[in-house]
C-alpha cells in the first residue's frame, strides 16, 4: 500500500464494529490489520475464505475486506457462498490482478467497492467507512421491520382487515359496508390497530402495511 496522505481521517467507529480482512498475503493482512486498528475499528483476519466460513460471525455491524484471487476458494466464490448462506455483510475487493469483466462481476454481485493494489490507505479506510455506515443502517431497518412485523403479529384478524382497506383508500363507511359492520365499530377496531401498530397517522399507517405485505388487502393471512 501506498503512503497515506497527512488528510488521512483518524474518525473512530460511532459503535462497535468489525472487519474482516481476507488475504492470502500475510503482508497485506498485517498493513491492513495495523491500519484498522489506528482508527480503533475491530480487526480479525483470514489467510483463507475457507478459514473464514469457519469463524462464527457476531451480531454486529461489519463488512469484508477480501482479496478476489486466492487458492482453493476464491472471493468472488466466497461472495456467492455467502450470498447462498443469506450472509448480507458488504463486500470491498482487493486485488492485484483486476480487470473490467472481473470488477463488473463483483459489483453486480453486490460488492461495494473494487480497489486494485497498490491503494492509498485513505482510499481503503473511506471504503470501510462507508460499508459499514451501509451495514449499521441495513441492521436498524430488519430490527424496525422485525419489530413492526410483531406488532402486526398482535392484531386480530378482524384489524389486520380493516388496516388492509383502510390503507388501500377506503373510508370507514366504505370498509363498514364492504364486510357487513357498523360504521362505529370500523372506528374502533382502526382505533386499537393504530394503538397497536403505534402509527401516529393513516400515511405512517400505509408505509408500515406496505412493509408487512398487506396494503389494500381484503383477507391478509393470520
Amino acid at each position: 500500500m501506498e503512503e497515506s496522505s497527512p488528510a488521512t481521517s483518524r474518525t473512530t467507529a460511532a459503535e462497535e464494529s468489525i472487519v474482516y480482512v481476507i488475504d492470502d498475503d500475510r503482508l497485506m493482512l498485517g498493513a491492513l490489520n495495523t491500519l484498522f486498528r489506528s482508527i480503533e475499528l475491530g480487526v480479525k483476519t483470514f489467510s483463507s475464505a475457507t478459514e473464514f466460513l469457519q469463524h462464527t460471525l457476531p451480531a454486529m455491524p461489519s463488512c469484508l475486506v477480501l482479496d478476489i484471487r486466492m487458492p482453493r476458494l476464491s472471493g468472488l466464490d466466497l461472495q456467492v457462498e455467502l450470498g447462498r448462506l443469506g450472509i448480507n455483510m458488504p463486500v470491498i475487493f482487493i486485488t492485484g490482478h483486476g480487470d473490467v469483466p472481473m470488477s463488473v462481476r463483483a459489483m453486480k454481485a453486490g460488492a461495494v467497492d473494487f480497489l486494485t493494489k497498490p491503494f492509498r490507505d485513505q482510499e481503503i479506510v473511506d471504503a470501510v467507512m462507508a460499508a459499514l455506515q451501509q451495514d449499521r443502517k441495513r441492521r436498524s431497518e430488519e430490527k424496525s421491520n422485525s419489530e413492526l412485523r410483531a406488532r402486526f403479529a398482535s392484531l386480530t384478524r378482524r384489524e389486520r382487515q380493516i388496516m388492509g382497506f383502510v390503507t388501500g383508500g377506503l373510508m370507514n363507511k366504505q370498509v363498514a359496508a364492504r364486510i357487513g359492520i357498523s360504521e362505529r365499530t370500523v372506528k374502533i377496531h382502526r382505533g386499537n390497530l393504530m394503538r397497536k401498530m403505534q402509527a401516529k397517522s393513516l400515511a405512517e399507517l400505509v408505509v408500515m402495511a406496505q412493509i408487512v405485505g398487506i396494503r389494500g388487502q381484503e383477507n391478509p393471512n393470520e
